[in-house]
């Protein structure tokens, strides 16, 4: 175990699905795995593990902004031997012709935090996702008859962000969305040497300020969840 998680190294599978709400962790545990059992609960930061089709998967949260996803990740991979990390949590879209529940899968994260350049030398590295886990994600959408939508988005530091051009700046150059959390992931994919992916769904405009309630998004963006499993299994 770490200070963080409360579990043996053999606890978790090779694959490890996080969201950001823990809650959404037992969710998805409770709904789509069999034998499923808790291995960690830390902060009632829950983590699961159970059988998906027949393939042993985990689930587990990781909290809010880069430096919580980061956290669990690293110990993840360094003291429990987890081999990928797929992403699942809601995003704020930043273009027109994103609409409120569409999926979309990060094909690159750009950011404003500083935490992947303390990993570069002070050098601001592209991140992206692994390639084979994005193209089986997106095979699985199109043969469940599932829009997806691929492209770059944006990882911010800060939920209130003062900046009031930031919105526009990213609608310009064609960004997706906003998240809080991917871009620290796929830095730390690359400085380890892991494969991780990044699946989201829309819970709010930042264009339109529509937006979906906690309960939504605790306990429904299925679509996302269900590519996820299948995408962890092939």
């Amino acid at each position: 175990m770490t200070a963080h998680i409360n579990g043996k190294p053999e606890d978790f599978a090779d694959t490890v699905i996080m969201p950001g709400d823990p809650l959404r962790a037992k969710y998805i545990a409770e709904t789509y795995l069999e034998d499923v059992k808790q291995v960690t609960d830390i902060r009632n930061m829950l983590g699961f593990t159970g059988y998906y089709k027949g393939h042993r998967v985990s689930v587990m949260g990781h909290g809010m902004g880069i430096p919580s996803m980061v956290l669990y990740g690293h110990e993840l991979i360094h003291d429990f031997g987890v081999k990928r990390i797929i992403r699942i949590g809601s995003i704020g879209a930043t273009q027109k012709d994103v609409h409120m529940r569409d999926v979309i899968l990060a094909q690159a994260a750009g950011t404003d935090s500083p935490t992947n350049a303390k990993r570069s030398s002070g050098y601001h590295m592209a991140t992206s996702a692994t390639f084979d886990l994005l193209h089986h994600a997106y095979t699985v959408a199109q043969q469940n008859q599932v829009d997806v939508k691929v492209g770059n988005i944006f990882t911010g530091d800060l939920y209130y962000d003062p900046d009031m051009e930031m919105i526009s700046a990213l609608e310009k150059f064609g960004v997706l969305g906003v998240d809080m959390e991917v871009a620290g992931l796929y830095g730390l994919a690359h400085q380890f040497g892991i494969e991780a992916l990044g699946i989201l769904t829309v819970s709010d405009h930042c264009i339109t300020g529509e937006e979906t309630t906690a309960e939504e998004r605790q306990l429904s963006f299925n679509h996302m969840i269900e590519i996820a499993l299948e995408t962890a299994i092939k």
